[in-house]
């Protein structure tokens, strides 16, 4: 199966799943629904779903944890948007959950997803758990960030941040899913090391587009993070370098699923490479 075919057959069954799992009336029902439903690609939940395949069990197992993922990762972009976190009015080309609802129906609407996330998964303890731990570092991941504004950051303090505030939920992605199939420790271990080269290759990418890229083709305000991310300090061919060495670390910890990882190998191609 080719990778377009992948992401778009995985979006369709998360889609469905989210809009059953979605309250329905009320304003913040409303704000919780613009804001999952407003275009992501479900890049996260189709990393659940990749992870049931390399594991030879059916993608219907993770369904319910990849839509809790999702829900997890909407939450975080709703908080980061407002005012006192990035103060982003547009997110995926349309206007941010506050800049429609308002400030406090978003910052509610964060909070909704966050905890039906975790009464989606609630029958899978060690799942939940791995998510939950993911959650906190990628909290504390968006306080250093916003700390690293007042001083200096080096390369080892840039990777540090983006492994908690990007990887820590694609690490949450395989090892949850992998928990849910039965994996084995060299399995998740594997698949761990995977995330991790996988989520910084991504963030790196996404800093490049932050700055190469137009604000039509990304749905965000461009040149935002350009005081901070990697092209700012180490240029755009190292970081172009730097991305590319991250990806191939990433597919190299693959090497013990053989075939069976074709799926994940395909992903990391396709969105670092696509950025």
């Amino acid at each position: 199966m080719g990778i377009e075919a992948l992401l778009s057959g995985g979006k369709k069954r998360i889609d469905r799943e989210l809009d059953r799992y979605l309250p329905r009336k009320g304003k913040l029902a409303k704000a919780m629904r613009y804001s999952v439903f407003a275009g992501g690609k479900r890049f996260r939940p189709v990393l659940c779903l990749a992870t049931a395949k390399v594991l030879g069990r059916p993608e219907k197992k993770v369904l319910p944890f990849a839509c809790a993922v999702e829900l997890i990762h909407t939450f975080t972009l709703i908080h980061d948007d407002l005012p006192a976190m990035d103060n982003s009015d547009f997110r995926r080309g349309k206007p941010a959950c506050h800049k429609v609802f308002g400030e406090a129906a978003a910052i509610l609407a964060g909070d909704a997803l966050n905890t039906l996330a975790f009464e989606i998964i609630a029958d899978q303890p060690a799942a939940a758990r791995e998510l939950a731990r993911a959650l906190l570092t990628v909290v504390e991941g968006q306080a250093v960030d916003i700390e690293s504004k007042k001083r200096k950051v080096s390369l080892a303090d840039l990777k540090k941040i983006h492994s908690w505030k990007t990887a820590a939920l694609f690490k949450a992605c395989v090892r949850g899913s992998a928990l849910i199939c039965g994996a084995s420790a060299a399995q998740i271990k594997a698949l761990t090391k995977y995330a991790e080269h996988l989520g910084l290759a991504f963030q790196i990418a996404d800093d490049i587009l932050d700055v190469t890229a137009t604000a039509e083709k990304i749905g965000k305000p461009v040149k935002a993070d350009i005081g901070k991310g990697f092209p700012r300090l180490i240029g755009l061919e190292k970081s172009r370098t730097l991305a590319e060495q991250e990806k191939i670390k990433a597919i190299s910890a693959l090497k013990s699923f053989g075939g069976k990882a074709d799926a994940l190998r395909k992903i990391a191609e396709f969105y670092v490479l696509s950025k």
